[in-house]
C-alpha cells in the first residue's frame, strides 16, 4: 500500500499504510531499525509481518512489522498532496493524475463503484436486458445539437471534396443519449437498459454540467403509464442508495461530515407529483422574484427546479406533462386540447435540480408521419405502447453526497477549456 503517516519513537516505529480497499488505514508497528530515509508519506511499500489483535480502541487489527520494503519512494517537499491536511476539492482538481490518492476522492471511486454495481443489480433483479449501444452515432437524440462530430485526421489530409470526408460516408458524433438504439431492442425485449458515458458540447463551466458524463438509460415495453417510468425511477433511486449507504457507510460518511454537513437524504418517503401546469402556478404565486420569469409554455430554469423542491418540503419532485413545443418530436401526445402537452416527466432533487428526465414514447404512425424515416420503421412492424428515462450518473452522486460541483464526482472532468490527462 501507500504510506498515510510515519511515526517514529525512541522504541518502536509507526506506519499507517493504506492500499485503497478501505477509508480504514492498516497500522503498522515495527521495530525503528526498520526505518530508512525513503519511508514517508506518499511512498509505496510492501510490509511483511504477523498480524495481529491490536490493544487499541480504535483499530481491531495492527500489522507487526518484520520487513519494510520501500517500493516507490515519494518526495514529500514536491508532493501537491499533504499529511494530515484536508486539502479543499478545488486544490486537488488541479492534479488529476494524483488526486486519487487524497481521501476525499478515494471514498467518492469506491463509492461510484459500488453505485454503478447497484445500478446493474437492480436492472438485472428486475428482469432488464443490458444493452451496449454504440458512443459513436449517426443521429442527434436530443434534437439540441450539442453534438462532438468526429473527423478523421488523413481523411483531411488526403484534400478530398468535402462529402467524401466522413469515415462512415455520413456525419458520425459521439452520442449524446442512448435512448433511440434501446428503442430499437425495446421491439424485441420488454425491458432493457444501457449505462454507459455520453457527451454534450455545452460550452458551460457551471457545477451541473460536464461534456462527457454517464447515463442510466432504460426502455419499457407495453406501458401506457407514466405512472409506470416513474416508479421505476424511483425504485431505481432508493434501491441504489440504500445500497451505497449500506456497504460504503464510512465513505459516505465522510462526505456528510466534512463536504455537505447539512445533506440529508431520506429514502423512505413518496416522492412528490405535480403536473406542469400545477409547477407553473406555483412559481406564479410564489413570493421570490426570479430571474426568469414563470410563464406556461416556457421551460422550467434551474431558479425555477430549486424553488419547486424547496416548496415541497425538500424532497424528490416529479413534474409531468410538458407543453408539446418544449419536448422532442417521440413523446407521447397527451391529445389534451389546447394546452397541447406530452406524456413527459422530469425528477427534480434537492440542491441540483434536474436529475431524471423520461417519457411515454409517441407508438402510433400517424402522429409520426414526415418525421424520421427509420424511427417510423419502428412503428410499422409490431408497435406497442412504451416509455423510458435517463438519468446522470454524476448528478446523482452530487445529489447523494452533497457535492457542490460536478466535476470533483467524476476521475476525469471533461469540460469546456479542459481536458487534462
Amino acid at each position: 500500500g501507500w504510506v498515510r503517516s510515519v511515526r517514529s519513537q525512541k522504541e518502536v516505529l509507526f506506519l499507517h499504510i493504506n492500499d485503497g480497499s478501505s477509508l480504514e488505514n492498516l497500522q503498522v508497528v515495527a521495530d525503528p531499525s526498520l526505518e530508512n530515509r525513503d519511508l514517508t508519506f506518499g511512498s509505496a511499500v510492501e510490509v511483511q509481518g504477523k498480524l495481529v489483535k491490536s490493544p487499541h480502541r480504535m483499530q481491531n487489527m495492527e500489522l507487526k512489522a518484520e520487513t519494510i520494503r520501500v517500493v516507490g519512494p515519494c518526495d514529500t517537499w514536491s508532493f501537491p498532496l499533504k499529511t494530515k491536511e484536508r486539502h479543499p476539492l478545488e486544490y486537488v482538481r488541479q492534479f488529476p493524475h494524483l488526486r486519487c490518492r487524497n481521501n476525499t476522492l478515494g471514498s467518492l471511486l469506491r463509492i461510484r463503484s459500488e453505485a454503478t454495481a447497484a445500478i446493474h443489480s437492480f436492472f438485472q433483479d428486475n428482469g432488464y436486458v443490458h444493452i451496449h449501444t454504440p458512443i459513436i452515432t449517426s443521429n442527434d437524440c436530443e434534437g439540441a445539437g450539442e453534438l462532438f462530430q468526429i473527423e478523421v485526421s488523413w481523411l483531411h489530409k488526403a484534400r478530398e471534396p468535402a462529402e467524401k470526408t466522413h469515415f462512415f460516408n455520413v456525419p458520425a458524433f459521439l452520442t449524446v443519449s442512448g435512448q433511440l438504439h434501446l428503442e430499437v431492442m425495446a421491439g424485441a425485449f420488454t425491458h432493457v437498459f444501457t449505462f454507459g458515458p455520453t457527451f454534450r458540447a455545452e460550452n458551460s463551466q457551471s457545477r451541473r454540467h460536464l461534456a462527457e458524463f454517464y447515463m442510466v438509460e432504460a426502455e419499457l415495453s407495453f406501458t401506457e403509464s407514466l405512472e409506470d417510468i416513474m416508479q421505476v425511477m424511483e425504485d431505481l433511486f432508493k434501491t441504489v442508495t440504500s445500497t451505497v449507504f449500506s456497504k460504503c457507510p464510512r465513505d459516505v460518511e465522510l462526505f456528510h461530515k466534512y463536504i455537505a454537513p447539512a445533506q440529508k437524504v431520506i429514502l423512505f418517503f413518496f416522492f412528490c407529483r405535480i403536473s406542469y401546469n400545477e409547477a407553473v402556478e406555483i412559481l406564479k404565486q410564489a413570493s421570490q422574484t426570479f430571474t426568469f420569469k414563470p410563464e406556461w409554455g416556457c421551460d422550467l430554469q434551474t431558479e425555477h427546479e430549486r424553488y419547486l423542491v424547496k416548496h415541497c418540503g425538500e424532497v424528490p419532485v416529479f413534474v409531468i406533462n410538458y407543453p408539446y413545443d418544449l419536448k422532442p418530436f417521440y413523446m407521447r401526445d397527451n391529445e389534451d386540447g389546447p394546452q397541447h402537452t406530452v406524456a413527459a416527466v422530469d425528477l427534480l432533487v434537492p440542491g441540483i435540480g434536474e436529475l431524471c428526465g423520461g417519457s411515454l414514447r409517441e407508438e402510433r404512425l400517424p402522429f409520426l408521419e414526415s418525421r424520421l424515416q427509420r424511427y417510423l420503421d419502428l412503428r410499422k412492424f409490431g408497435s406497442v405502447p412504451h416509455g423510458g428515462f435517463g438519468m446522470g450518473f454524476e448528478r446523482y452522486l452530487q445529489y447523494i453526497l452533497g457535492v457542490e460541483n460536478i466535476k470533483d464526482v467524476i476521475p476525469f472532468p471533461r469540460f469546456s477549456h479542459s481536458c487534462l490527462l
